[in-house]
């Protein structure tokens, strides 16, 4: 299988849309997304085509493929209009390989069982690996930080994440 993984659409109908688009070209099978979907937050600037109503549309499309975490700017109304569930961090099986999913704010409680963490919240594209356990952060698709770069992840069936940017440019790469 094929999995889209996305981080802080912060309700960007332009990037979501861009999203989707890699989702169909790269011929995903599912979507991971990681947190901070609708809202943009106090601390972000509005980002391009700020939408939330059109993105919760667009996401309602594809709700029976689409696995989320809740984020730090998420909040409860989010799940009353969104027809895909918004769950709390946890373990989820990604082509045989167990895999936690989580925002990313709260690093420091993942559990200790994980070997490969995803992750949002920080808006910077990263594969690092600390103390045997890979860290892979997609970066923003709306509001990117550090390399100020667009981004998106690609699992694909071979075990490899793959970062791009919407030109579909490699960023980084490694296997699962």
């Amino acid at each position: 299988m094929k999995y889209l993984v996305i981080s802080d659409i912060h309700g960007s109908y332009k990037y979501l849309s861009l999203a989707l688009k890699a989702y169909n070209d790269f011929k995903c099978d599912k979507i991971i997304c990681l947190g901070d979907i609708l809202y943009h937050g106090p601390r972000n600037d509005l980002p391009e085509e700020y939408n939330p109503k059109k993105c919760i549309e667009l996401l309602n499309q594809y709700s029976d493929i689409i696995e989320a975490v809740n984020g730090n700017c998420d909040a409860e109304v989010d799940q009353m209009v969104l027809n895909f569930n918004i769950q709390t961090p946890h373990f989820t099986s990604i082509n045989n390989k167990m895999v936690y999913l989580c925002h990313g704010h709260h690093l420091d409680m993942v559990d200790k069982n994980a070997k490969i963490v995803l992750y949002g919240h920080t808006h910077i594209s990263i594969i690092e690996k600390v103390d045997e356990v890979l860290y892979i952060n997609p970066g923003s698709i709306s509001i990117p930080k550090g390399d100020k770069v667009h981004s998106f992840g690609i699992i694909n069936d071979l075990n490899e994440f793959t970062i791009y940017d919407f030109n579909y440019n490699v960023k980084d790469k490694i296997k699962l």
